[in-house]
């Protein structure tokens, strides 16, 4: 296993935090793009093994673990997309193997639209194109005024736990469980209210998305925890519309965070995809 570097990185006038393996200098990366709530520390031991491979880097998005949010932000896709790509460029990174999860799903594919000769492939972790997805039902709060602030204004820890175990059933390390709560202080609460009002259900988005996508067939690989209460296994199998998926790999007992409830099976799947991508590249 690689060790993993911590490093700032500096874009989108903010400095934000950043985890590192495999060679430094190296203008080809795999890239790990966190959701909500989440941090580049999501990704610490998927990003070490990927480092045996080559370089890895993950990045705390603007408002979410340590990184604050740019004077000015608009909390768009797209301005998360333009940090992304802002943030690659200081970090001498020319071409991308996308790793996403969550909102990272939405954030990375922005990228990748507009960024197609830089974006190489993708693994595709709980997320993917969506067509006719409505919001999950805390979503729908988030995105309602008053009702929003009123949900985010007292969680306690102990609620946390309770809600995370109750939508992993086959249970999440409690570590990462504590982690996740830790991260989500209140600049991250106002920032997820904040992005979920000014982003559109995903699947209308997967009508504008999804051609475009199909149009780049990009090699892809899909690993879906099959109990995820927020977004249904069924969309594993339609990511065939949009990308040259070379599997599908359907986890029978993980939830949402299967990089987390299930590492084993989810980095058996991930580091032979990426290695072969990675060859492939550079042959």
């Amino acid at each position: 296993m690689s060790t993993v570097r911590e490093l700032d990185v500096a874009a989108g006038g903010i400095v934000s935090p950043a985890l590192e393996a495999g060679p430094a200098d190296a203008t080809e990366a795999v890239v790990f793009v966190h959701g909500n709530p989440g941090s580049s520390r999501d990704w610490a031991a998927l990003l070490a093994r990927a480092g045996e491979l080559g370089r890895a880097v993950a990045v705390d998005m603007p408002g979410f673990g340590a990184a604050p949010v740019p004077a000015g932000f608009d909390y768009q896709v797209g301005s998360y997309a333009g940090f992304l790509q802002e943030a690659l460029a200081r970090l001498g990174i020319e071409r991308a193997h996308l790793v996403l999860h969550d909102f990272g799903g939405q954030f990375g594919l922005s990228w990748g639209l507009e960024h197609a000769d830089a974006w190489q492939s993708v693994v595709l972790l709980n997320v993917g194109v969506m067509p006719g997805y409505r919001w999950h039902s805390l979503a729908k709060r988030w995105r309602t005024p008053v009702l929003g602030e009123l949900v985010q204004a007292w969680i306690p820890r102990w609620a946390w736990r309770r809600a995370m175990a109750a939508a992993n059933p086959k249970g999440l390390p409690p570590a990462f469980v504590d982690k996740m709560y830790d991260d989500y202080d209140r600049t991250t609460r106002r920032t997820v209210l904040a992005l979920y009002r000014a982003t559109p259900d995903p699947g209308r988005a997967a009508a504008e998305l999804g051609p475009a996508l199909a149009a780049l067939h990009k090699p892809a690989l899909v690993v879906w925890g099959a109990k995820d209460p927020y977004l249904s296994a069924d969309y594993a199998e339609r990511q065939r519309d949009f990308f040259d998926v070379r599997e599908v790999v359907l986890l029978p007992e993980s939830g949402h965070w299967a990089f987390q409830d299930d590492p084993d099976g989810v980095t058996a799947a991930v580091l032979p995809f990426l290695a072969a991508q990675l060859a492939r590249a550079t042959a």
